[in-house]
């Protein structure tokens, strides 16, 4: 099983039929997948997962039952999902961050990447909307910084790519057929694990 998670909003949806072909409800407002849609990608199950976070015009009782349900499907699934492809918007994402830890909070795309390294989920970040992005490699060195990635590892975890017009398509495949070759990690060691993977994602759904 290949997930492809993020923010609301951020592409998932129209990423996944630049790969596979196969169409999946999207559309321009936020919070448009409420549930996890299953297509099938050379012989593997792709699942678009709901978008996470702040949702326009979507009851915040919603967005913490969406997030919820989010959570508990990868803690449910964790054995079965090979690869786990984070969608960010490389625009917006830099201030959104900013403005999280200004607040003193752990902006909630770094802890969905480190929810996913607990699980042992191979993880790909995909950083959409490139051709938005002024500084493409100042941008990546940054998301790297706050995602705690070495320097030397950032090709292995981020991928610019353009969603909406195809660009850099085939470099995150080639990632992702690497990640899938390479199978699967043993999750991170902790006395408290079980308990606490998860749980800080399960607090706050503002921006």
């Amino acid at each position: 099983m290949i997930i492809f998670v993020g923010r609301s909003n951020v592409g998932k949806s129209t990423l996944i039929f630049r790969l596979t072909g196969k169409w999946v409800k999207r559309g321009k407002r936020p919070g448009v997948t409420r549930r996890p849609v299953e297509v099938n990608w050379r012989g593997k199950t792709v699942v678009d997962m709901p978008g996470f976070g702040f949702m326009s015009g979507v009851p915040k009782r919603v967005q913490e039952k969406v997030k919820d349900e989010i959570v508990h499907f990868i803690e449910n699934n964790a054995d079965d999902i090979e690869l786990a492809v984070l969608v960010i918007d490389g625009k917006a994402a830099p201030e959104i961050i900013e403005r999280w830890e200004k607040r003193g909070e752990i902006p909630i795309d770094v802890e969905f990447y480190s929810f996913l390294r607990e699980l042992g989920i191979p993880t790909i970040v995909a950083v959409n909307k490139m051709d938005k992005i002024k500084n493409l490699n100042a941008t990546i060195n940054f998301l790297a910084e706050k995602f705690g990635i070495p320097y030397g590892e950032i090709p292995e975890t981020f991928v610019p790519i353009s969603a909406k017009f195809g660009k850099n398509l085939t470099e995150l495949r080639l990632l992702m057929e690497k990640k899938l070759r390479e199978g699967k990690r043993p999750r991170e060691s902790s006395e408290n694990l079980e308990d606490d993977v998860g749980d800080g994602l399960l607090d706050s759904v503002e921006r």
